[in-house]
């Protein structure tokens, strides 16, 4: 695989694989400028904590170490409560190598990522970056084991919210967002609510530093975390090293990349189409790419008047979408639509039997990170426009979420922009279902000249390690251990 200059344009469980539901979707998966003044404030700096103290990781795989790190709960009265931000390190392979710190996240997190360096390891991570770097993981304050947050979420809750077929489903799911809401904020965390933010978990890794005694740190993050890599370079660039943003999120929040995924999905599914119909033999698709997006509707069409076993058409909708994020999902994809269509369901067609994914945490990043529309109506109007415009998935994507009712306050975004250190690497699959290709180059223009992109011709979730595309290795492990970068924005085909 070659890397090909890019003009760059005038105008944006795996790591990052988002939550469907609580079930099987889980299992299979899972940015910005100056900050106006008197928006967002920084705090002061103040005495660095003492050093972690490292001891074997409980519950967790042998090599790992783990810590804790005491924070704020709001950073607005530092004096007052504190939670406890659970670490991991990886120590480097080779000290006498070592140059830094490499902080990790996989993005859109329902359980501890703790484990993460082993996973990137067995991934493939080179053992030029192993030797280079610690790796250190964090669950983000709210999951995993930092103080998490419990919603007490239903067994069928989905993100993206359940393909509406008219203005009805809308106002139907717009009670369950509402009660959902209500939960978050009645539960016995909710007075953390308002404390889950991006720009406090940036704070945290910010802490994080502090406890480690590094001056900067570099960073490689996942998918939705792409964002908080940004937030960080906006609010700390000054500790920023190199850092590798990896399917990169959009910098308009987490309502406009909730629509954004439909058209992900369309981009996507040709993928999907051409390789069940060269196995049409096998599965009984559609002979043609057209015909098993033919099939796709035919199915989704038969479940939205009659379920199979549990699954209707919102739930097949969803599914879907979720295992597009991967080839190597596409056998199982092909064999529940086959389940499903022949109403004798395969195991994959259903989600009774996988981990419990909890989606609390992260959906409170969602919600305090963006500004949500509050009127239902505008959810009615969204979902019949992208129903036309993406027919495959714009009637989820578009669908209202819990965050139209969320009881804190809209919050003022972080704004990205083009001021700051050159040492920013994107990274982006052109047929990208979770995070856009479109929200990269929006992101990519937002940052001008402090970042270099990589576009990679592939489809799926996930570029760095994931999509086995050495051109785009190449270049990522390249600045991690040698701090070299692309002259230009490139294209690895």
């Amino acid at each position: 695989m070659r890397a090909v200059p890019l003009t760059p344009m005038s105008f944006r469980r795996p790591p990052g694989l988002p939550a469907m539901t609580r079930h099987k979707m889980s299992a299979l998966l899972a940015a910005a400028g100056a900050v106006v003044a008197g928006l967002i404030v920084v705090p002061s700096a103040q005495a660095a904590p003492a050093s972690p103290g490292w001891a074997p990781c409980r519950d967790l795989p042998a090599g790992l170490e783990c810590t804790t790190v005491t924070v704020p709960l709001d950073y607005s009265r530092p004096n007052d409560e504190t939670i406890s931000v659970a670490v991991s390190r990886l120590p480097s392979s080779k000290p006498e190598r070592r140059r830094g710190v490499l902080v990790l996240n996989p993005g859109g997190q329902g359980m501890t990522a703790l484990d993460l360096p082993l996973q990137l390891v067995a991934q493939g991570l080179p053992a030029s970056v192993r030797e280079s770097y610690d790796l250190i993981a964090f669950d983000p304050r709210g999951i995993g084991r930092s103080a998490p947050v419990d919603c007490d979420l239903p067994p069928d809750f989905y993100v993206p919210p359940p393909y509406a077929r008219d203005a009805a489903d809308v106002t139907a799911t717009a009670e369950t967002a509402r009660r959902t809401a209500r939960q978050c904020a009645e539960s016995p965390t909710g007075r953390m609510l308002p404390h889950i933010t991006m720009v406090n978990v940036a704070r945290d890794v910010d802490k994080i530093r502090q406890a480690l005694g590094e001056h900067r740190i570099s960073y490689l993050g996942y998918s939705y975390s792409t964002y908080l890599g940004g937030v960080y370079a906006e609010l700390f660039g000054q500790h920023t090293d190199r850092f590798v943003l990896d399917s990169v999120y959009g910098p308009d929040g987490a309502h406009a990349w909730s629509r954004g995924i439909a058209k992900g999905f369309e981009d996507r599914f040709p993928d999907f189409a051409g390789w069940a119909a060269a196995r049409h033999d096998t599965y009984g698709l559609g002979a043609t790419p057209d015909a098993v997006r033919a099939t796709y509707f035919e199915i989704a069409e038969r479940l939205d008047a009659a379920p199979v076993n549990g699954t209707n058409g919102a739930t097949f909708r969803g599914n879907t979408f979720a295992m597009l994020f991967g080839d190597a999902h596409f056998p199982a994809l092909a064999d529940m639509w086959r389940g499903l269509r022949s109403g004798v369901p395969s195991g994959q067609s259903t989600a009774n039997s996988a981990p419990v994914w909890d989606f609390s945490g992260q959906l409170h990043l969602f919600c305090n990170d963006s500004r949500w529309p509050r009127d239902v109506a505008t959810y009615q109007r969204d979902v019949e426009r992208d129903r036309v415009r993406y027919p495959m998935f714009g009637a989820a994507a578009s669908n209202i979420w819990p965050c139209a009712f969320w009881p804190a306050p809209q919050p003022e975004p972080v704004r990205f922009s083009d001021r700051g250190r050159h040492n920013l690497l994107l990274l982006s699959n052109v047929r990208d279902p979770g995070t856009p290709y479109a929200d990269a180059l929006r992101t990519r223009a937002t940052l001008g000249k402090r970042a270099t992109m990589v576009t990679v011709n592939a489809g799926g979730h996930l570029a760095y390690l994931y999509s086995k595309n050495t051109c785009a290795d190449g270049i990522a492990t390249r600045w991690l251990v040698d701090g070299e970068l692309p002259r230009h924005d490139t294209v690895c085909r």
